[in-house]
């Protein structure tokens, strides 16, 4: 099992920045690739970032490449989802995930484990 607790969400102004945060708990953190999707309302949840568990290469949707930036801290645990030039568009709850098959939440757009999320609103 994996607990995973997002923390840092909230409300920004459309071009501000926000840093979400996920502890891990349970099973070795370093043995899953980590991830973020976001889910709007009346929307279907989808795929935002993930990074992989032993070279850390990243993966974005399209529509947040190059305004957010995902990394992992095995040390504390933790993976950080950097969110800067925030867009009214990107207001949802943001969800942690991991995964021992990257392409579990890249492609299939699925995760192992999940956290409970965290409200992100960008007002315009």
């Amino acid at each position: 099992q994996v607990q995973l607790v997002e923390s840092g969400g909230g409300l920004v102004q459309a071009g501000g920045s926000l840093r979400l945060s996920c502890a891990a708990s349970g099973r070795t953190f370093s043995s899953y690739h980590l991830g973020w999707f976001r889910q709007a309302p009346g929307k279907e949840r989808e795929f935002v970032a993930a990074i992989s568990r032993l070279l850390g290469n990243t993966y974005y949707a399209d529509s947040v490449k190059g305004r957010f930036t995902i990394s992992r801290d095995n040390a504390k645990n933790t993976v950080y989802l950097q969110m800067n030039s925030l867009k009214p568009e990107d207001t949802a709850v943001y969800s942690c995930a991991a995964a021992q098959i990257i392409t579990t939440m890249t492609t299939s757009q699925r995760s192992d484990y999940w956290g409970q999320g965290t409200q992100v609103t960008v007002s315009s």
